[in-house]
């Protein structure tokens, strides 16, 4: 599909995005750049929960003000994402375990559910998704204090 919008965008009563197609059917939608650093208005899919294509959005400003303001919003949500500086304690070593953690946005509380929540980017970045759905980014590993360290390789 292209940035004509055959479709509908609102939020549901659980803040989710729900994406209308001209049938009307519906579907829980993701937005999803194709180039966020280079160019972060230009190529997001909408995607469903399985990463199958809703839709292609060339230009975000080609958007009807109100479909711009929910993609951007539901964007925004999504890349918030924190800098792990820190692990300052653990409450356990198996999971579930609730992490206390220093970010570049403060202290804070984080529950892993399971190792397979911490992914491994280009090393030696690695990402951690707490059970709310949360992304945090520890931007490399091996600048992490050795506390930190020790904690974090229990866990990989």
């Amino acid at each position: 599909m292209s940035t004509t919008t055959n479709y509908q965008l609102h939020r549901d009563s659980f803040g989710r995005l729900i994406f209308t197609d001209s049938a009307g059917a519906t579907v829980e939608a993701l937005p999803v750049r194709a180039f966020p650093i280079g160019a972060p208005d230009e190529g997001i899919a909408l995607v469903d929960p399985h990463g199958h294509e809703l839709a292609w959005i060339d230009r975000l400003d080609e958007l009807p003000t109100d479909l711009r303001l929910l993609v951007e919003s539901e964007l925004a949500s999504r890349e918030f994402m924190p800098v792990i500086e820190r692990i300052v304690d653990v409450s356990s070593f198996a999971t579930p375990s609730t992490w206390t953690v220093l970010t570049n946005r403060g202290e804070t509380k984080l529950i892993l559910k399971g190792e397979e929540d911490i992914r491994r980017l280009v090393p030696p970045a690695l990402l951690v998704a707490d059970s709310n759905g949360i992304q945090f980014l520890i931007r490399d590993r091996q600048a992490l204090d050795a506390h930190s360290r020790k904690i974090l390789d229990r866990f990989l």
